[in-house]
C-alpha cells in the first residue's frame, strides 16, 4: 500500500529505529510509524516492536481512550490521532481524571494487555474534554491465560497511575491507594535495582534521551497524540 500523494506530513520524531510522523489526508488525521528509516542494524527489531505494538492494538480496537489500528503491512504501523496534551504539559490535577484513567487500566486488563509503560507522563494524555487517553504500547504484554505473571504486571501499571496521582493530586489519594503504592512488587524493586541503570544508559548513548518529564524517559520529540 503506498502513501496518498495528497497527504501532508509533521515529523515527530527520528531516531535509529525510524521515525513517526503526525499525516493529514484530506480530513482524517493519523500517526504513521515507519521502520523503513531504521538503522540497519537495528531495522529487524524495529519492525519486531512495531508488529507487537500492533498486535497490541489489535486487542483493543474499539475501546475509546487508546488509538484505533489503521494499518500495519510488515514495515509501517499506522494509528489514529489522539488530541491532547501529554501529562508533563497538562499536569492533571482534577480526581475525575484519575478515576477514568483507572477504569482504562482496568479495561485494558479486561482485554488481556498491561500496557508496561505507563511510569512514563508522555504516555499519558488529557484530551480536551478532560479525559484521559494512553499511548505507545510497543512494549505491552499481551496474554489469553491472564496468570499470576500477568497479573502483576496489571498491578504495576495501577500502581504508576497512582504514582502520577501522588504527585498531581495527592489529595485524593484513598488509604487504599496508599498502601498499593508502597507495595513495590519484587519485578520492580529489581528493576529500579538493576535493568533500570543499564535501559537508561543505553537510552542516553544511544539514543538521546534523558530523564525530565516527571522521572520519565523521553527525548526531544513532539507530542505523538
Amino acid at each position: 500500500m503506498k502513501d496518498s500523494p495528497t497527504e501532508t506530513r509533521e515529523l515527530l520524531k527520528a531516531d535509529t529505529f525510524g521515525h513517526i510522523e503526525r499525516v493529514q489526508d484530506g480530513a482524517e488525521i493519523f500517526v504513521r510509524r515507519d521502520t523503513r528509516s531504521a538503522h540497519w542494524l537495528l531495522r529487524g527489531l524495529a519492525r519486531w516492536a512495531a508488529a507487537h505494538e500492533a498486535r497490541g492494538l489489535q486487542r483493543l480496537q474499539g475501546l475509546d481512550g487508546v488509538p484505533q489500528l489503521r494499518r500495519w503491512d510488515g514495515r509501517v504501523l499506522e494509528r489514529s490521532y489522539i488530541a491532547g496534551a501529554p501529562m508533563q504539559v497538562a499536569q492533571p490535577r482534577d480526581p475525575r481524571w484519575y478515576r477514568a484513567a483507572h477504569r482504562l487500566v482496568k479495561a485494558l486488563r479486561a482485554r488481556g494487555l498491561a500496557h508496561n509503560d505507563l511510569a512514563k507522563e508522555p504516555n499519558w494524555l488529557v484530551r480536551a474534554d478532560g479525559s484521559p487517553a494512553v499511548l505507545d504500547l510497543q512494549i505491552c504484554w499481551i496474554s489469553r491465560r491472564r496468570g499470576g505473571w500477568f497479573r502483576m504486571l496489571a498491578r504495576e501499571d495501577l500502581r504508576h497511575l497512582l504514582k502520577h496521582k501522588r504527585t498531581y493530586c495527592p489529595q485524593a489519594l484513598t488509604p487504599v491507594e496508599w498502601r498499593l503504592l508502597k507495595r513495590r512488587s519484587w519485578l520492580a524493586r529489581t528493576w529500579k535495582a538493576t535493568g533500570k541503570r543499564l535501559y537508561k544508559y543505553i537510552a542516553r548513548r544511544w539514543f538521546g534521551y534523558w530523564d525530565d518529564d516527571g522521572g520519565a524517559l523521553s527525548s526531544r520529540r513532539r507530542p505523538q497524540g
